[in-house]
């Protein structure tokens, strides 16, 4: 039901150059469809719908299941077809909607009727596997999509490093960041608790019986965590799990012989979260190597990952790949995160994908200052490199950005196609780091890759005062937001960034396709949570 094979292959504009060797081992996840894709659509529509009497009337992943997930009958022939065309099942589940295989090249070709076939990457340098046709197989059921059929694009890590940002730009590194940072980190860098101190600025709330998640293509070395908490003095109390979602290693090791693995990401990932919200009950990475079977774990694990922030960006086959896993969180009151990326204005060659999915939240760059080491909120400006703009993947602007004043001549959005960012934070090289079991280093990184967790971790502030409350959990807050900063409340919730500019488009008052609406203010908190 989704598409499967690239344009650069169905367009013969990448050079055929064999065939995967038939014998070679393949690891596949095969998910299948939601049923009754109208009502899950109102049911999504009404469970963010302040005015609907199922506002926050979330599903467990077990009601989902019943209410919109496969059949057991389906799944179970599912799995069979597949065990009858030679291939092991090594994972998934029903609630998952997936089920994970391997074997070898020959028996997927038959499964799925088609030929895997290896190509010259036109913007790389290497070669890429894919299939020569869109898979079909004899079930009478439809498959929703076949995750692992090639490796045209290789996911990645939304942070920059400043030297090579200047390299880029043909600048000195030195003059890259034009303002002394005010963070209480080494040479002055910003920790996560400094995110903290100048976005929420209160102790009352620290994501106590919250459950974060982070979506990660790679596992870590804690290694790397434990030095940057010793570094700066501080103490980290949230129990951490690292989870292979589909056997993907959960090791991140930068050995100097042979192969090697880069944890920078995944290590500021949870320097972000743990810095904003360190109270949580649990931090748990979720790793793996396809984007069906991490989301697919996301939306089943327990506990629940209620807040989760991504900081990877890859372009899928197909834009709507996962909208059945980003409904189900949605029907589930999970928020889901999406860094917008460092590349400025989006574009086909330049896209930061799922950022731009109409599903999920997207977080853009600013540039912040403090008043203090550990202080307050001074000042915020766009960051250069902040991704926004109007989607690539040409997908439908959702009711929320429809409302009338999103969208207007000032911001130059689009009126009907996603527009993006939705919201943001401080993405200026202005961080502390530790990764890869070396020298932490002190402004070196940035990117919208620091802003999706530190967001992930605030919403966690937010569920533990609706629970306080009595509440039910934010869930995916955007067809809340938009309406509200429409209204006086918008001045008292958020720091609106009204200057500097990134690609094409400029911070301006209100709405906009570089900070959206900005960076969170304490109050945001009493405001979604009522």
């Amino acid at each position: 039901m989704t598409h499967h094979v690239r344009d650069v292959v169905s367009a013969h504009a990448a050079a055929q150059v064999g065939g995967l060797p038939t014998h070679q081992v393949m690891s596949l996840d095969v998910v299948l469809p939601v049923h009754n894709q109208a009502g899950l659509d109102a049911f999504v529509a009404d469970v963010a719908n302040p005015a609907s009497p199922s506002f926050r009337q979330y599903l467990t992943p077990a009601q989902f299941t019943a209410r919109f997930g496969p059949t057991q009958q389906d799944y179970d022939t599912v799995v069979q077809y597949l065990r009858n065309n030679g291939l092991t099942v090594t994972g998934g589940s029903r609630d998952g909607m997936d089920v994970q295989v391997k074997g070898p090249v020959s028996a997927v070709e038959a499964a799925f009727n088609i030929r895997m076939l290896t190509y010259q990457h036109p913007t790389e340098n290497r070669v890429f596997f894919s299939p020569d046709r869109e898979p079909t197989t004899t079930l009478a059921i439809p498959l929703w999509h076949v995750s692992g059929l090639d490796n045209y694009s290789l996911p990645h890590p939304l942070f920059v490093k400043k030297s090579d940002y200047a390299q880029a730009n043909g600048i000195n590194a030195a003059n890259v960041v034009s303002h002394a940072t005010t963070g209480s980190g080494p040479s002055a860098s910003f920790l996560g608790s400094d995110m903290r101190a100048a976005y929420y600025g209160g102790t009352a709330l620290t994501g106590a019986g919250q459950n974060l998640g982070l979506f990660e293509y790679e596992g870590t070395d804690l290694a790397d965590l434990t030095t940057y908490y010793k570094n700066v003095k501080q103490t980290n109390n949230v129990p951490v799990t690292l989870l292979s979602t589909d056997g993907t290693s959960t090791t991140c090791v930068d050995t100097k012989a042979g192969g090697s693995c880069d944890d920078t990401e995944q290590t500021l990932d949870m320097t972000q979260a743990l810095g904003m919200a360190p109270g949580l009950s649990s931090l748990v990475m979720y790793i793996g190597s396809t984007d069906t079977a991490i989301i697919s774990a996301m939306t089943t694990h327990s506990p629940l990952p209620t807040t989760i922030g991504c900081s990877w960006g890859w372009t899928p086959a197909d834009p709507t790949t996962l909208d059945p896993y980003f409904k189900k969180m949605a029907a589930q009151g999970q928020t889901f995160f999406a860094a917008s990326g460092d590349s400025s204005t989006w574009s086909k060659r330049n896209e930061a994908w799922p950022a731009d999915d109409a599903y999920v939240i997207s977080v853009g760059g600013t540039d912040l200052t403090t008043s203090s080491a550990a202080g307050p909120w001074k000042s915020e400006t766009a960051w250069v490199d902040s991704g926004g703009g109007i989607s690539p993947d040409k997908i439908a602007i959702p009711s929320w950005q429809k409302l009338s004043g999103v969208i207007n001549s000032s911001n130059k959005g689009s009126t009907t196609l996603r527009n993006g960012p939705d919201v943001s934070a401080n993405a200026n090289f202005t961080f502390y780091t530790c990764s890869d079991q070396t020298t932490c280093l002190a402004n070196d990184y940035g990117g919208t890759s620091f802003a999706a967790p530190m967001w992930a971790a605030f919403i966690a502030l937010v569920n533990q005062q609706l629970v306080a409350n009595g509440g039910a959990r934010v869930g995916n807050f955007n067809a809340t937001i938009y309406p509200q900063n429409l209204t006086s409340t918008y001045a008292t919730d958020f720091h609106d960034i009204t200057s500097g500019k990134s690609g094409s488009y400029s911070a301006v008052t209100g709405y906009d396709l570089v900070t959206g609406w900005g960076s969170p203010k304490a109050a945001l908190i009493t405001t979604l949570a009522q």
